[in-house]
């Protein structure tokens, strides 16, 4: 793959580096899709007053971080980019570089204005990575988390800690999902957009995904201000759409995401990500009534569920934990955790649903434990059932 730009774009991360004039490198779009290696990330770290390009290698369930010489770093892109990778992107504070080989192993070089020119300090470990930057952060400073020169106001930090730790979240469970090239991506019940921005901001501009994202919100004066927001920041395939999430009409999901959807409303969403088989489903419940209301065991769990706090807590991991096993029965693989502590939002849990294989009928096995929880605490149905149309009795 002997090339003219191959080389000047060696050439121009080498000299960045040399010249302290780099800010990080991407490597993605891997020539080998059943490689377990997805992408690469580099920075300059300072390792015992020494400068060492710091790679990052992600794979589906871990990182592996490698420190090495400036002198080796040249070699190191070239070796990927012929066996690894077809794509790599360059920031620096003079401008940026983004290269693109194609199946021929053509090779071409983008030139791009500067996004970001602040070089960073030079860490190893000691300060956290920031997944949403501050700096000349136009939806940060239009939805009040920042002020107009890039710090977070007082009252907000709690708030950017949430939102930079979805991102954080999310980045993990893209990594070990299966996306098409160009995919799109539904947020039901959007708000305030706080998190749908900073969704498109990570994938498209920090990962150069090609990803389209939408966010669904029924309140009219919120999608008029999002929508400003998103056309002021110049994100070109985000909008927000006026709706709810039973009737809002998308043309295609390939990830789901509902934070904070009330009650059955979680339900509806995940609904709607199993009809449209998507990749990736993400909710993080909010209220559990329907259940709460039904609870009656024929047992000696009367003696937890006579106690209101004790049942309103028992019914909510009854719920998630239906919504989990329902989500397996029907080809996810799922995950329920907390994705922040509990000291910044009390909303904090996350179901976490990736497309694992294609079904032609939901696991009968694991919908019958569905029906044996629900008959040890005296529950008629889960309303995610009803949405499937699953047998709801209690044999």
């Amino acid at each position: 793959m002997p090339s003219n730009q191959l080389q000047e774009f060696l050439d121009f991360f080498s000299e960045s580096l040399q010249n302290n004039l780099f800010i990080k490198i991407t490597l993605s779009h891997k020539r080998d899709k059943t490689n377990d290696l997805k992408t690469v990330f580099g920075k300059v770290v300072k390792i015992k007053n020494e400068l060492k390009l710091s790679f990052v290698y992600r794979y589906p369930t871990k990182d592996i971080t490698k420190n090495f010489d400036f002198s080796t770093a040249k070699d190191l892109v070239n070796e990927m980019l012929h066996k690894d990778f077809f794509q790599a992107d360059i920031f620096a504070a003079t401008e940026n570089r983004f290269l693109i080989i194609n199946a021929k192993n053509e090779v071409k070089v983008n030139r791009k204005a500067v996004t970001v020119s602040d070089i960073p300090e030079f860490s190893h470990d000691n300060i956290k990575k920031r997944y949403i930057s501050l700096q000349n952060n136009i939806y940060l400073s239009e939805l009040g988390i920042t002020t107009p020169d890039g710090k977070i106001k007082n009252a907000m930090e709690d708030k950017y800690r949430q939102i930079d730790k979805y991102i954080e979240t999310v980045d993990s469970i893209v990594g070990q999902a299966t996306l098409p090239h160009s995919f799109s991506v539904v947020d039901m019940g959007s708000g305030k957009g706080y998190l749908t921005f900073a969704l498109y901001d990570h994938f498209v501009n920090t990962l150069h995904l090609d990803a389209d994202i939408t966010g669904i919100e029924f309140r009219q004066e919120l999608v008029d201000k999002t929508n400003f927001i998103a056309q002021k920041a110049g994100f070109d395939k985000l909008r927000f759409k006026t709706g709810t999430i039973q009737n809002t009409t998308v043309d295609k999901i390939d990830m789901l995401i509902a934070l904070h959807a009330c009650d059955t409303a979680t339900d509806d969403a995940i609904y709607r990500g199993i009809q449209s088989k998507a990749a990736v489903i993400i909710c993080a419940p909010c209220c559990h009534k329907q259940i709460r209301k039904q609870l009656n065991p024929a047992n000696v769990l009367k003696q937890i569920t006579k106690h209101g706090i004790l049942a309103e807590r028992q019914a909510e991991l009854i719920t998630d934990a239906i919504r989990a096993l329902i989500l397996e029965a029907y080809g996810y693989k799922t995950k329920v955790f907390e994705f922040i502590s509990g000291e910044h939002t009390p909303k904090n849990l996350l179901i976490v649903g990736t497309k694992k294989k294609e079904i032609e009928a939901p696991d009968k096995k694991l919908l019958q434990e569905v029906a044996e929880i629900r008959k040890i605490y005296g529950i008629e149905f889960h309303y995610l059932e009803k949405l499937l149309h699953i047998n709801n009795t209690n044999n």
